[in-house]
């Protein structure tokens, strides 16, 4: 296993090429949580967006000559990617990463155009990208360097853990994103061999859990039917054989947050936080907010913001959906007389009570109306829920029919 004098040498090498990320208070987290207080360790603000750099630049100043000169090579959903690319030119060394076809466009970018790795996109998922990379490993003779199954890259990872034992000495419960198990368990590990007292709880996404399910078996499992999940950061379906006996030794508990929990993290971070969040990022807010961490409550708390990474189409597509969510946006069918006049009708009525208009679709050929009625749809910008039910009401009494979409 790891121990904390490997993570203590793994601060000294990399102090000074990373700098420690801040992990400032949140009021509005404090105050909305039952917790004491909650920090945020903001490894988003890394150079590369993500924590993995630590881990990945420790693995690079290990190797000997001969490895450096034989170049190195990765598979990862992103993070790992771009972190083992822009130190491997930083040193000098040749850098091939293997990627998911369906791995964000700005990872894939940004490893290959910002930190001139040679990218190689196969597989569906992590573990179908991780054969393509130790197949090339074989043939070209290079250096795999793991995203969480490596001894000095867990050991860099847990360099997250001392500075958190720094900046927030009174700390009591840590929530760690889980999808390997590298982060996890070189912060539980610093932790926990210094404070023994400091609870470690993981989180994952309940689409692909592998680690959970592993820690309820008691053994490493494999989730053949796992599903996709906007965490992609942390989609493994089997976790490292270094990192799970790790776990089970430092971690004290594994918990689960589903795809909504998880975009709805994103976005209160985006709002209330200020901070850009990828889904593997967010799910320790998840958690923190649907009230799965009892042993949170009462106690000063950090949560890991992993990275913040994440595609703007995705950032794009949660915003409206929380503004769905919300009653910010709403989409009304509204059932009207055929007759001149009443789609002005509509839209003075809703200019009225101050609703705006995103979109509107007249239909007559092709709607459920019957003969001398039409029918509208209308997306609209509202203030919230109240103000929905004030032009639902106003609607009917025009004696026309409303429903929501």
């Amino acid at each position: 296993m790891v121990t904390l004098e490997d993570i203590q040498a793994a601060r000294e090498r990399l102090r000074s090429a990373i700098r420690p990320t801040p992990c400032p208070q949140s009021d509005y987290f404090t105050e909305r949580t039952e917790c004491a207080a909650v920090y945020f360790k903001l490894e988003n603000l890394q150079r590369t967006g993500a924590f993995k750099e630590r881990g990945a630049l420790n693995k690079l100043l290990t190797l000997t000559e001969d490895e450096r000169r034989r170049g190195v090579i990765a598979a990862s959903a992103g993070n790992h990617a771009q972190g083992v690319a822009y130190h491997a030119r930083r040193l000098g060394v040749n850098a091939t990463i293997v990627m998911p076809e369906r791995t964000p466009l700005i990872k894939v970018s940004r490893t290959r155009d910002d930190y001139g790795a040679r990218v190689v996109l196969k597989g569906t998922n992590y573990d179908e990208a991780y054969a393509e990379a130790l197949r090339i490993q074989k043939a070209e003779d290079r250096v795999f360097i793991h995203p969480f199954n490596d001894a000095h890259v867990i050991a860099g990872q847990g360099t997250i853990g001392l500075e958190l034992l720094e900046q927030c000495p009174d700390l009591e419960v840590v929530l760690v994103p889980i999808g390997g198990g590298g982060l996890i368990s070189g912060i539980a590990c610093a932790l926990k061999e210094t404070r023994p007292d400091i609870r470690v709880v993981g989180v994952q996404a309940e689409t692909i859990a592998s680690m959970k399910a592993s820690v309820e078996a008691g053994e490493r499992v494999l989730l053949a039917a796992a599903g996709t999940t906007i965490a992609d950061g942390i989609a493994v379906k089997r976790v490292g054989d270094l990192t799970f006996p790790m776990v089970q030794k430092y971690v004290d508990e594994v918990v689960a947050v589903d795809e909504e929990e998880i975009a709805a993290a994103i976005l209160t971070l985006l709002e209330q936080e200020k901070s850009v969040v990828e889904g593997a990022g967010a799910v320790g807010v998840a958690a923190l907010l649907r009230g799965d961490v009892p042993a949170a409550r009462g106690r000063r708390t950090a949560i890991i913001l992993s990275g913040g990474n994440i595609d703007m189409n995705v950032i794009s597509r949660i915003i409206e959906r929380g503004l769905v969510k919300a009653g910010r946006l709403v989409q009304l069918e509204v059932r009207l007389p055929d007759r001149p006049g009443m789609l002005a009708k509509l839209t003075t009525q809703v200019a009225d009570l101050r609703a705006n208009v995103v979109e509107i679709h007249h239909e007559r050929a092709f709607s459920k109306a019957g003969l001398g009625e039409t029918l509208v749809e209308v997306t609209l910008e509202t203030t919230g829920p109240a103000q929905i039910e004030e032009l639902e009401r106003a609607l009917h009494r025009l004696g026309w029919q409303v429903a929501r979409k």
